[in-house]
């Protein structure tokens, strides 16, 4: 089969990026074709598809004119462009399939309907809450929100959930109405994804009626290799890596580190880039944390060395988190996770097997969990070996291959 994959970035920005790619990969491997319809980047991998991509814009800044941002603005609600470049690109290339990620702002779901008149069946992986929430992240003010629920998309201009932004958070509320009920512009889509259970409930909850699969995300063991003995926590550290933003619960990450009352010596790295990195070493060092490091962004090998070194990763997520690709790298790699009880973690992290649990926001939880791993090194490296199991058989990139050309046979079989 040729498939088509879509998504707005071409380039390892996330755990979004990863599944693309990586579902991409585990399809070549078994004698597909794939092919890329994307966003211009300068940091985009080649492929041969790219000169048909969608022009780079860049929706972060407010220093752009009027006329960019009204420009910006159709973009966002349906993008003409996206049709007339992906129509070109069809026109070359024989496509039997097309699979989506993450499209809205930078494409536009105007692509569906260039998708549909030409009969090529559509499935779509949904990595985040943006067919049920304006802003995606189902928060509000720093807490879980679900105020759109039945599709109030006001709820989004009231609380200025869009970068505290009253312009943009009117953009993204007419986004919803038009994609949702003038258009119903995903009625186009054959088949959703979900990689969480959590995810394909809480869409249900909120009103979205349309049939979701669930299948989890899956990772390439072959690509980490074995897990040699005596390798994994060499030393006494604790690993978050990811995205530096307000909703992945880092300050209480820090804040429980200063209420570990230990007198064992425990280095907490916080690995990545993003908006709120300053604020954080600025909170660190007013608060005397004097073992917390920020290494910066980090990725491949490099970054596997220092998570092997840790005894746990520890993710404190205070968002719905989907089906996390951290959680799935860090037991690949035979560490454990202490994990917060919301969204789609406690779905991975098994209490007392492949890692712990504490409630999210709760730093004195979170600071309890950590003496524990400190005091109990051999149940933690046990759950190391759990973790690795785990992923070995439930989700490997074979058994993720199978069901997802399952899928697509039967997307296909509509048409």
């Amino acid at each position: 089969m040729n498939i088509l994959h879509i998504n707005k970035f071409h380039y390892m920005r996330g755990g979004s990026e990863a599944v693309y790619f990586e579902t991409a990969k585990i399809l070549e491997s078994h004698g597909h074709k794939s092919l890329f319809f994307s966003m211009q980047h300068p940091e985009n991998l080649p492929c041969e598809t790219m000169d048909y991509f969608m022009p780079y814009v860049d929706l972060n800044t407010n220093s752009n004119g009027i006329i960019d941002q009204l420009k910006s603005t159709g973009r966002i609600l349906y993008s003409l462009k996206a049709k007339k470049l992906l129509s070109k690109l069809l026109n070359e290339y024989q496509v039997d399939i097309a699979h989506l990620h993450n499209i809205h702002h930078q494409i536009s779901p105007s692509i569906l309907h260039i998708l549909k008149k030409r009969k090529i069946p559509v499935v779509m992986t949904l990595h985040d809450y943006k067919m049920v929430c304006a802003s995606y992240l189902m928060m509000a003010n720093g807490k879980n929100c679900e105020a759109c629920s039945g599709g109030n998309y006001l709820a989004v201009i009231k609380n200025k959930c869009v970068k505290g932004s009253l312009a943009k958070s009117c953009i993204a509320a007419l986004e919803m109405y038009v994609h949702h009920r003038f258009f119903d512009i995903y009625d186009n889509v054959d088949a959703f994804i979900s990689p969480s259970l959590f995810l394909k409930q809480k869409l249900a909850e909120m009103g979205f009626r349309r049939k979701i699969i669930h299948l989890p995300n899956f990772i390439d063991i072959e690509k980490f290799g074995k897990v040699k003995d005596g390798e994994n926590g060499r030393e006494n550290s604790l690993v978050y890596f990811g995205r530096l933003a307000p909703e992945k619960g880092l300050y209480t990450l820090i804040k429980a580190t200063k209420l570990l009352n230990t007198n064992r010596k425990v280095e907490v790295k916080i690995i990545g880039d993003g908006p709120i990195k300053g604020d954080l070493e600025e909170k660190a060092k007013s608060d005397g944390s004097n073992n917390i490091q920020f290494p910066g962004y980090i990725k491949g090998e490099a970054l596997y060395k220092e998570i092997k070194k840790c005894l746990a990763v520890v993710l404190p997520s205070e968002w719905y988190e989907n089906n996390p690709m951290s959680v799935l790298e860090a037991f690949a790699l035979g560490v454990p996770v202490i994990g917060a009880k919301i969204g789609g973690i406690p779905e991975l992290v098994k209490e007392g097997i492949t890692g712990l649990t504490f409630e999210s926001g709760n730093a004195h939880e979170l600071a309890e969990k950590i003496r524990y791993v400190l005091d109990n090194p051999g149940k933690i490296a046990k759950m190391g070996e759990n973790a690795r199991v785990f992923v070995e058989q439930n989700l490997n990139a074979e058994k993720y291959y199978q069901e997802l050309i399952n899928i697509y046979q039967s997307a296909i079989g509509k048409y």
